[in-house]
C-alpha cells in the first residue's frame, strides 16, 4: 500500500499550470515538522520539506491557498526521472495528492 499523509504549512504560493488538454496541475511544497528528544534529553525539532502535486479540480482548489496556510495532504509517493539538457539523469520524489 502506497499511502502518505502530511500535515504542515505551505512554504510558498502553489504554482498552477494547465496541460495542453486543459487539465490543471498544481505544484507546492509543504513543511512538516517533527519534535523529538535527543539522547541528552534536549527537545529538538526537525522539518521536512515535501514536494507535492495535485491534478484536475483538486489542483485548481490548491491554487487558492497561500504561503503559510496549514495544509493536510493525502496521496501516494511517486518517484520519476528526467534527463537534463546536459544529459544528466535526475530523480524527483513527490506526493501526488488525491484528497
Amino acid at each position: 500500500m502506497n499511502t502518505v499523509q502530511i500535515l504542515g504549512n505551505l512554504t510558498r504560493d502553489p504554482e498552477v499550470r494547465y496541460t495542453k488538454s486543459g487539465k490543471a496541475v498544481a505544484t507546492f511544497t509543504v513543511a512538516a515538522s517533527n519534535t523529538f528528544t535527543s539522547s541528552d534529553g534536549e527537545t529538538k525539532e526537525q522539518t521536512a520539506f515535501i514536494n507535492c502535486v495535485a491534478w484536475g479540480k483538486l489542483g485548481e482548489s490548491v491554487g487558492n491557498l497561500r504561503k503559510g496556510n496549514r495544509a493536510f495532504v493525502e496521496g501516494r509517493l511517486q518517484t520519476r526521472s528526467y534527463e537534463t539538457q546536459d544529459g544528466q539523469k535526475r530523480y524527483v520524489t513527490e506526493v501526488v495528492a488525491n484528497f
